[in-house]
């Protein structure tokens, strides 16, 4: 861990949807390239980054059982549709001048490196930044599911889950004008007040592995480099104790 900075390595999980932009839909060139900027911003403080990102803005499997999808096909559908963001993501990030490695559950070694969890950890060691692809490689499991996953398993510091709203709030902040966001919460208070940050099956491999989360917005330009410097008024802190 550098001086400067509050962690040594973090999982970043990012949305598919968030990579649409305005449109909801594929990938936005203006996007990849804000998000770029500021991952090559921690990157360069010595900061160890592995990114989780979704499928959403291309496919969902829960939508494609809507449209009379097998469940489990649809999930597979998805899975793919997270490496191609994860493809995107890495030439951006590669244009900016960063070495990274995508990382599929699924073998597809045309395009990227099967998940090898020492492997993994290696590449972060060397400063490359490591992309996790395909999710877990299983149906039924969320990329969220998959971000706490591969954080447990890489010995990441923190979970740093990039949304559209800066925190965790009392209540739905596009709906109720009088919510207020926790600066900090413990798990068992999320749990309890049924406040909306991970599926479960995500937050309680987090919460059993003692693994801390930080709730933010992405968008917010400098937001990311704030937490990792340890901004403690920038998003939600979620972990054992407050």
């Amino acid at each position: 861990m550098t001086s400067q900075t509050n962690y040594k390595r973090i999982l970043l999980k990012l949305s598919g949807e968030a990579l649409a932009g305005p449109s909801g839909y594929n990938i936005d060139p203006a996007i990849l390239e804000q998000y770029s900027k500021e991952i090559k911003e921690v990157v360069d403080m010595g900061v160890q980054v592995a990114i989780v990102i979704g499928g959403g803005n291309i496919f969902r499997g829960v939508s494609g059982e809507r449209s009379g999808i097998d469940r489990v096909q649809g999930d597979y559908m998805g899975m793919l549709a997270t490496v191609i963001n994860a493809m995107a993501i890495q030439s951006s990030l590669e244009k900016h001048g960063m070495y990274t490695r995508v990382m599929s559950a699924i073998k597809m070694e045309q395009v990227c490196e099967p998940y090898v969890r020492r492997r993994a950890v290696r590449h972060l060691e060397k400063g490359r930044v490591v992309i996790f692809g395909a999710g877990t490689g299983s149906p039924y499991f969320t990329t969220d599911s998959t971000a706490s996953l591969r954080a447990i398993e890489i010995e990441a510091d923190v979970v740093l889950k990039g949304t559209k709203v800066n925190g965790v709030y009392t209540a739905d902040p596009m709906k109720d004008p009088t919510a207020t966001r926790y600066t900090t919460i413990s798990f068992d208070d999320v749990y309890e007040k049924k406040l909306n940050v991970m599926d479960l099956t995500a937050f309680t491999l987090c919460q059993e592995n003692d693994l801390p989360i930080i709730v933010f917005n992405m968008n917010e330009t400098g937001s990311l480099l704030r937490i990792v410097k340890g901004d403690t008024d920038t998003g939600t802190l979620i972990s054992s104790k407050v």
